[in-house]
């Protein structure tokens, strides 16, 4: 049973993770009242890059950054620039809630590309269950599909999902090769730097609103959705399977949906209810293992003498 069992520490870490991410969506929805859309990522990233900096300083010697600095940049620019830049845009063309659905078709994505690229193992149980966890996400959407569609917010979902899945898949296959504190320092400094240039040019540093709230919900979003959430994130994939960690990703939406119920007064509905159940099938089929993965499992335990 050992071999089946996910450590006490990892369920925390996958607990606080979905949290951070459920509420990360209705926050950037209230910052962007505050702030345009490219230099908020470009702050919320620069921000979580200099917070990190100062704590990463001391292991200065594990940067590296002659040896590391392509991982370096490739993971900036899926993970940061084209991420943070095409989500925060696409809250502009679209409710927050229905543009999650479409960028939580992540999970799925990265099923296939971790198998396809780095030879994770593809079970037809665990597809069936990532196709379940899209759909339930997607049934706890209903309600907002009828109205706000958008061409281009679609659009941006997708590759919003694509190069977050990209990115995760290519952060698992360098997780051995780098420091995960240093990785993250520098991907958000790279990104946020990237994206502050481009939000300058672009958009108008008069409209934004400086006030209490904005300042608080870019401590929020710098310090949790990206700083603390990416670290955990890393330390997840760096001990585990890409598609297995994805497939909680699932839950992050529903997370978002009852904030809305506990503090907004949005109704309980059936669709939630068929929603949710969908997610819990999805997490335990893509996290089940097969028969024959089992049988391997036993045969390679060590003998008792």
């Amino acid at each position: 049973m050992k071999h089946h069992s996910v450590p006490l520490l990892n369920i925390v870490f996958i607990a606080i993770l979905v949290l951070i991410w459920g509420l990360t969506w209705p926050i950037s929805k209230v910052a962007l009242h505050y702030c345009p859309p490219v230099l908020l990522s470009g702050f919320r990233s620069l921000g979580a890059g200099i917070l990190l900096f100062l704590f990463a300083l001391p292991r200065y010697k594990k940067m590296d950054i002659n040896r590391n600095w392509k991982m370096y940049f490739f993971s900036s620019l899926f993970n940061s620039v084209l991420f943070y830049g095409l989500q925060t845009i696409g809250l502009m063309f679209m409710p927050a809630g229905l543009f999650s659905v479409i960028v939580y078709l992540q999970p799925v994505l990265i099923g296939i590309i971790a198998w396809l690229w780095i030879g994770e193992t593809m079970t037809a149980c665990k597809l069936t269950g990532l196709i379940l966890g899209f759909a339930g996400v997607a049934t706890v959407s209903l309600g907002g599909l009828s109205s706000h569609i958008s061409l281009i917010g679609i659009l941006l979902g997708v590759c919003t999902a694509l190069s977050w899945a990209i990115g995760t898949v290519y952060m698992k296959s360098i997780s051995t090769k780098v420091d995960g504190i240093w990785l993250i320092t520098i991907q958000s400094i790279i990104g946020g730097l990237i994206m502050t240039g481009a939000g300058s040019g672009v958009e108008k540093w008069s409209s934004i609103t400086w006030s209490f709230p904005f300042v608080l919900t870019m401590l929020f979003l710098a310090l949790f959705s990206v700083a603390i959430a990416w670290l955990i994130y890393f330390h997840l994939l760096s001990r585990g399977n890409a598609s297995m960690i994805a497939s909680f990703n699932f839950l992050v939406p529903i997370i978002s949906i009852f904030i809305g119920i506990l503090f907004l007064d949005e109704p309980f509905t059936n669709t939630l209810l068929i929603g949710l159940l969908l997610i819990i099938a999805s997490i335990y089929l893509v996290n089940r293992k097969s028969k024959l993965s089992v049988r391997r499992a036993n045969a390679n335990l060590p003998t008792i003498k």
